[in-house]
């Protein structure tokens, strides 16, 4: 040994912008999940996940706020920093958070380029209508790329009272649409529809080129994200369009509530028991590591 760091990394071929807009032309599926650290990072781009969105969700599961509204911005520079750092070779998406792209344009462009620079990320997110346009062009002139988030747009609860799902009437479909077609023309290089009617999505996919990312948008869209910790079975109450697949929640409740007795046991704070045979005379376990 040098005394240099061994890693163990998976090698992984690189998921960039190129490769999404080459799947969604041959019609393949992409897959884009939350995450919000290095160390699920790591392993979701193990799985093959090709976008790894570091949401402004991130001030639920994380902060513990009730509502997106409440995410700093600079703490979701730092998240979304180490994302990138645990997953180098997956397409990570910083969210842009309320009021860090509504101000003014110069701020919104600063913003945005402090997500690509401090932040790591490879393209920015933001909710936003036809009105938006302007910015987004500005900040294609800077050479940011952005993802156009439309339909349902969680951070304006405050004005719709609450989390709900649109699209369901024409005038809102028609403005969909609109928007999105809009913000395709002023520069965003992806899009991401959230909790519309499939009918609204088949309408957007028709009239723009742009990847288009669904969540709770049905399944048409060339990409699906969820929030992770919806899949995973860690949040109590999901949206009715995720459906965990997993449940680490109770996982999760289970080895602490073993650990909490190992602690009252006093089976805790000595040396790990070996999992498997071990050779004494060797002094090596089956697995090659050392019991000296």
């Amino acid at each position: 040994m040098d005394g240099s760091l061994v890693r163990f990394d998976v090698t992984t071929t690189p998921v960039t912008l190129k490769t999404l807009r080459q799947m969604a032309s041959r019609g393949e599926a992409f897959a884009a999940l939350t995450c919000y650290d290095a160390t699920t990072a790591r392993w979701l781009e193990r799985a093959g996940v090709h976008v790894l969105l570091v949401g402004d969700t991130a001030a639920e599961m994380v902060l513990g706020f009730t509502r997106t509204i409440d995410m700093p911005l600079d703490v979701l520079l730092a998240l979304t920093a180490g994302v990138k750092r645990g997953a180098p070779s997956t397409v990570v998406m910083g969210d842009m958070p309320f009021l860090s792209y509504h101000t003014s344009d110069d701020d919104a462009v600063r913003n945005a380029a402090r997500f690509l620079t401090e932040g790591r990320a490879d393209i920015v997110k933001l909710e936003a209508d036809e009105s938006f346009a302007p910015v987004v062009a500005k900040m294609a002139r800077a050479g940011i790329p952005v993802c156009a988030h439309v339909g349902t747009r969680p951070q304006q609860v405050a004005l719709t009272g609450g989390y709900t799902s649109t699209g369901k009437t024409e005038k809102q479909a028609k403005q969909i649409v609109a928007d999105a077609v809009a913000l395709e023309q002023a520069g965003a290089v992806m899009l991401l529809i959230e909790a519309v009617p499939d009918a609204v999505t088949d309408e957007v996919m028709k009239a723009t080129t742009a990847p288009l990312i669904g969540i709770g948008a049905g399944p048409a869209p060339h990409g699906q994200v969820l929030v992770l910790q919806d899949l995973l079975g860690l949040t109590d109450r999901p949206p009715p369009f995720a459906h965990p697949i997993a449940k680490l929640g109770e996982a999760v409740q289970s080895a602490a509530s073993d650990y909490v007795r190992l602690v009252a046991q006093r089976q805790i704070g000595g040396r790990a028991k070996p999992s498997v045979t071990t050779n004494v005379q060797s002094g090596t376990t089956q697995s090659g590591r050392t019991t000296k």
